[in-house]
């Protein structure tokens, strides 16, 4: 006999101001080719990325981690913090210091963008979001092409110029001038982007 109950909400409140924050693939062991060349821009990034977490989820803006499954379907993504802290070394810090809250969103991605193969798209409906802010690595392959796919939604997209790095920062800057000459996407500084605080119940 089914239950007459309902399901509880995937979403169980709408995101403050319509927004959500996005952290692409920063938690991680580091441990696939070329992380080298990666982990000194995301090494650069933690702190920043951590204050906007912080921001974010002080005025009831929704944080949603979107990291690669690796291939791995049976994995999850608290097993992924664990093993990423357990690890030690550098991606040990990062992952410390953006350590998901309990009140966090995650999905994880079997390809470089967060909607695809994903339940993103219908987190952000049931959280009534209209804009995103992408952080994360790699801004011109991972952060990218997730860029283009809110784009193709209709969402409004804010990529932070201090919240994303890939191998270089000469790539970075090349990615970054993409972004806002041909998409027309605003690169504005994590520190001046304007979140709207939840109202008190």
């Amino acid at each position: 006999m089914m239950s007459s109950e309902q399901p509880p909400p995937i979403a169980p409140e709408t995101a403050a101001g319509g927004m959500a924050l996005l952290v692409i693939d920063m938690i991680s062991c580091w441990d696939f080719p070329d992380a080298d060349k990666l982990l000194p821009g995301a090494r650069r990034l933690t702190a920043p990325i951590a204050a906007l977490t912080a921001r974010c989820r002080k005025c009831g803006v929704p944080v949603i981690y979107a990291n690669d499954n690796r291939g791995r379907w049976r994995s999850d993504f608290p097993a992924l913090v664990g093993l990423s802290i357990e690890s030690g070394g550098p991606g040990a810090t990062i992952t410390q210091a953006l350590e998901p809250a309990g009140e966090d969103y995650f999905v994880l991605k079997p390809s470089q963008s967060a909607f695809f193969g994903t339940p993103l798209e219908l987190l952000l409906r049931h959280l009534n979001v209209h804009r995103i802010a992408v952080t994360g690595v790699a801004s011109d392959q991972c952060v990218l092409a997730t860029v283009l796919e809110a784009r193709m939604r209709s969402l409004e997209v804010v990529v932070p110029r201090d919240c994303v790095a890939t191998q270089s920062e000469a790539r970075n800057r090349l990615v970054l001038r993409q972004l806002e000459e041909v998409h027309r996407v605003p690169t504005t500084p994590a520190s001046r982007i304007r979140l709207v605080r939840r109202p008190l119940p």
